[in-house]
């Protein structure tokens, strides 16, 4: 059976006993900074209704949502009695275990405060962030595999892997199909639409459609993962992303029919 043994990787670039600088926590460092300039640029080439200073303060927002909501996600979602039974163990974030669907509904909680205050549309802020954040979840699901954990199931493809705490079968690189499908794909097409159509002129299409993107290739990849768990047949991604893909479509129908002010472009 042909296979390819996971190549040795210090998941710490620097480390100091237990704490260092790990690809994980670098890969979330790199996505936020990417996508905060990227806010910026958009917001600013395109006129939009946010200012650099409410760019700015939101990316504070944002870091506090994902941490928390991330962390507390994966506490609650996916392993709370362990959690019960070793709280400690809850503030080691730089050994990983980060829910994206907790870090999800944080950010949007965050969102919601953070436009309150400042008065900004919910629907435009959360349009530019869904352009940047597959790019997160790419770096974040390479980190995974350097990380070999949320490896696949055990396969006989001719480039399964074999990881190193999950026996000597060669099994899917399951991060690497999640980089792909819910990161790099997404984050092209959304780009796009943003930088090249109206797009922004519909306030929510492009948060919605990140969310159905999302759910559709967590979904899809979820055949490839070993579950968390499983209920009612599906895995616990699969039903956690199913409210995702509902409320895609919803922004989607519903950023047709939304009037909205027209952004015109800057042309060069």
């Amino acid at each position: 059976m042909l296979s390819i043994q996971f190549p040795n990787i210090n998941p710490y670039i620097i480390r100091f006993g237990e704490i260092g600088i790990t690809w994980y926590s670098l890969s979330y460092v790199i996505g936020i900074i990417i996508g905060w300039r990227l806010c910026i640029y958009i917001a600013t080439k395109y006129k939009l209704p946010i200012t650099t200073r409410q760019i700015d303060d939101l990316l504070s927002w944002v870091i506090i949502a994902v941490i928390v909501g991330g962390r507390l996600g994966e506490v609650l979602f996916y392993d709370p009695i362990y959690y019960i039974n070793n709280p400690a163990e809850i503030l080691k974030t730089y050994r990983g275990g980060m829910s994206f669907h907790g870090g999800l509904i944080g950010v949007i909680i965050a969102l919601l405060l953070f436009c309150k205050k400042h008065k900004v549309q919910f629907l435009l802020v959360a349009d530019l962030l869904a352009v940047c954040t597959p790019l997160c979840i790419m770096l974040g699901r390479i980190a995974n595999f350097i990380n070999g954990e949320l490896y696949g199931k055990v396969t006989t493809i001719p480039f399964g892997v074999i990881f190193p705490n999950a026996g000597n079968m060669p099994r899917h690189p399951s991060q690497l199909y999640e980089s792909l499908t819910e990161g790099l794909l997404p984050y092209s097409i959304l780009l796009y639409l943003a930088l090249r159509t109206n797009a922004l002129s519909k306030k929510g299409l492009l948060a919605g459609i990140f969310l159905v993107a999302y759910a559709i290739a967590r979904f899809s990849c979820e055949f490839f993962r070993v579950p968390d768990f499983e209920a009612f047949g599906l895995s616990s991604g699969q039903l956690y992303s199913l409210p995702m893909l509902v409320f895609g479509l919803f922004f989607i129908v519903e950023s047709y029919g939304i009037k909205t002010t027209n952004h015109k472009r800057n042309k060069r």
